[in-house]
């Protein structure tokens, strides 16, 4: 009988094989891990995002565009001979807009729609120049005497039109659950900006419905979020029992905080004056809400929801003492974008260890 020929296999040990692999593992995580926070850290500092801007000038000063010096504010004078008008593009209670041009810019000059509502548009100049930072519109000039303002003009416009800007074919690739979540984080930034400011604790009073939140604020064309409409933005001061009301007619609605509704039911007739104020927890309740808008429904956003429904849940207690701070709602979301941005660089990696 013929012998077939005897190959032998070499068995290579298990445990060897299994540690080499864990090794290679392990330092695979460990560099996507160094990699992932240079781009976090990236993130929060150089994308605009960070509270003051290298690129910002001293107060009173602007840069725009290209332009490497600064320009002081334009004056009275500056606006009525330099800047140009092109069009209408907007009117709102307190204001009407313009698109202008000044020395070959692009740039928004805002004026004073009805003469009764003059403190809040000075209320709102006044915040502008206070609150200058990579949180909110540019300032470029104004004029006091006729109620104008110059800002930087952003073509992509308000957040109102989101979705529309991510349906044309140029911005279809930022239309993903990664720079959704980011707007979201820019939102919750500002909100939390505001709540520190260098002047206190402002709330955000122009947000009675959701299209409202969304035109105070504006899509940058590297897809960011400025703030845009700081008229209606009172004070909280604790410690001299100074607290708010966002206007004095009655607010309705579940988008409004529980706080800034009639409390004596339907019985009872408003009257503001027996309207109790409140506190800038009422922000805090709306960002789930702004955060759904902003988060869409794109393949992975469910996921996002998923990861924040806990703190979106303590965003919604009844009990303004019990809602999170906005920088516990920031800290999650980034928590949030970290985990998931690594989970997707290396899916499979909490099984495989």
């Amino acid at each position: 009988m013929e012998k077939k020929p005897h190959f032998l296999r070499r068995e290579f040990p298990p445990r060897e094989v299994s540690s080499v692999s864990l090794a290679l593992l392990l330092a695979a995580v460990l560099l996507l891990n160094a990699l992932l926070y240079l781009y976090l850290n990236k993130f929060y500092t150089s994308s605009g995002r960070a509270e003051t801007d290298p690129s910002l000038c001293p107060f009173g000063y602007f840069r725009l565009g290209a332009v490497k010096n600064c320009s002081p504010w334009l004056s009275c004078e500056a606006i009525n001979r330099e800047v140009r008008k092109l069009k209408r593009v907007g009117e709102g209670a307190v204001k009407k807009v313009f698109l202008s041009e000044w020395k070959e810019n692009k740039v928004v000059l805002s004026q004073l729609t009805n003469s009764e509502l003059k403190e809040d548009f000075l209320h709102g100049l006044k915040m502008l120049k206070a609150l200058q930072s990579k949180h909110v519109v540019r300032l470029l000039g104004y004029c006091e005497q006729q109620f104008t303002i110059l800002t930087e003009y952003h073509p992509l416009g308000s957040l109102r039109g989101l979705n529309e800007t991510l349906h044309i074919p140029k911005y279809k690739g930022m239309n993903t659950w990664h720079r959704r979540l980011m707007l979201a984080i820019d939102y919750v930034s500002i909100i939390r900006y505001l709540h520190s400011s260098p002047l206190g604790t402002l709330v955000m009073c122009d947000s009675n419905d959701l299209d409202k939140v969304l035109s105070q604020y504006l899509l940058t064309s590297d897809f960011h979020i400025l703030v845009n409409d700081l008229d209606a933005l009172p004070l909280v001061n604790r410690s001299a029992g100074r607290l708010v009301k966002c206007g004095h007619r009655e607010l309705r609605g579940e988008f409004v905080a529980p706080e800034q509704r009639w409390p004596y039911g339907e019985e009872v007739p408003f009257e503001d004056d027996l309207m109790p104020p409140y506190d800038e927890k009422t922000d805090i309740w709306k960002i789930p809400d702004v955060s759904n808008f902003l988060l869409g429904h794109v393949e992975g956003s469910d996921i996002v929801r998923l990861h924040l429904f806990d703190i979106h849940a303590a965003c919604k207690k009844k009990d303004p003492a019990e809602r999170p701070s906005a920088q516990e709602v920031l800290d999650t979301y980034r928590k949030v974008l970290t985990l998931l941005i690594r989970e997707a660089a290396m899916p499979g990696t909490r099984e495989m260890l």
